[in-house]
C-alpha cells in the first residue's frame, strides 16, 4: 500500500483538528469507537453523494483511523491521482471484481494492520442491490466487517458493531440490513437496498 496522509504526523494532526472544527461548525458529530483489532473490512454506507468521501475522511481523522478506501478509477485521473492515493484511495476497475477481491485478500495477508473501507453499493447512483465483494474479502481474509455509516438525517458519521462472516451470507446480511434500516443518505432516493447479489 502507498504512503498516505495518515503516515505524516504533523499533517495528520492538523487534519484532525481541521476535521473537528468542520464537524463542530456544521453540526455533525461522530459516534462509536473503532475496535481494538489490527485488521478489518469497513462498510461505507449509504453512498449517495460526492460529499460522502470528505465526510468519511473527516470522521476518520477525528477517530484516528488510518483507512484505505476503494473508489472508481475516474476519481484517480490526472490531476487528482496522487492526491487521491495520498488520502488512502485505491482505484477499482469495476469490470474485474474477482481480481479486486483476490488482491484485497492478499493485502490483508501482507500487512500487519489494515482498515479497508468499501462502499458496497459500488456507486453513488441507485442500484438494486449491494455488491457482495466486501463480504468475500472479509471471509477470504478471515477478518470481521465493521459497519461504518454516514447518517445525514441525524448528522452523525461513525461506526457500529462488528460482524464476523460465518459463511452464511443470508444470515449475516440480515444482521447488516437491520443495522442500516434507519440510516439515511444525503439523497435518500438514491439509496440502495442493504442486500447483496451472490457474486462479488
Amino acid at each position: 500500500m502507498n504512503t498516505t496522509i495518515f503516515d505524516t504526523p504533523i499533517i495528520k494532526t492538523l487534519a484532525r483538528w481541521l476535521s473537528i472544527i468542520v464537524f463542530k461548525f456544521s453540526g455533525w458529530r461522530t459516534q462509536g469507537q473503532l475496535p481494538d483489532i489490527p485488521k478489518f473490512v469497513m462498510i461505507a454506507a449509504p453512498h449517495t453523494s460526492n460529499w460522502d468521501l470528505p465526510n468519511m475522511l473527516f470522521a476518520a481523522f477525528i477517530m484516528r483511523a488510518k483507512i484505505y478506501w476503494m473508489g472508481k478509477e475516474t476519481i484517480f485521473r490526472w490531476p487528482f491521482y496522487h492526491v487521491a492515493r495520498w488520502l488512502g484511495g485505491i482505484p477499482i476497475d469495476r469490470s474485474k471484481s474477482n481480481d479486486v477481491v483476490k488482491a484485497s485478500i492478499q493485502q490483508f495477508e501482507l500487512m500487519d494492520r489494515l482498515i479497508l473501507t468499501v462502499p458496497p453499493s459500488g456507486t453513488r447512483k441507485k442500484v438494486v442491490y449491494w455488491k457482495s465483494g466486501f463480504y468475500h474479502i472479509a471471509r477470504g481474509a478471515n477478518v470481521p466487517i465493521l459497519l461504518g455509516f454516514i447518517d445525514y438525517r441525524r448528522k452523525v458519521s461513525g461506526v457500529g458493531p462488528l460482524v464476523y462472516p460465518s459463511g452464511d451470507l443470508e444470515a449475516d446480511m440480515k444482521v447488516i440490513t437491520d443495522f442500516y434500516a434507519d440510516i439515511t443518505g444525503k439523497y435518500p432516493e438514491k439509496m440502495s437496498e442493504a442486500e447483496v447479489i451472490s457474486s462479488p
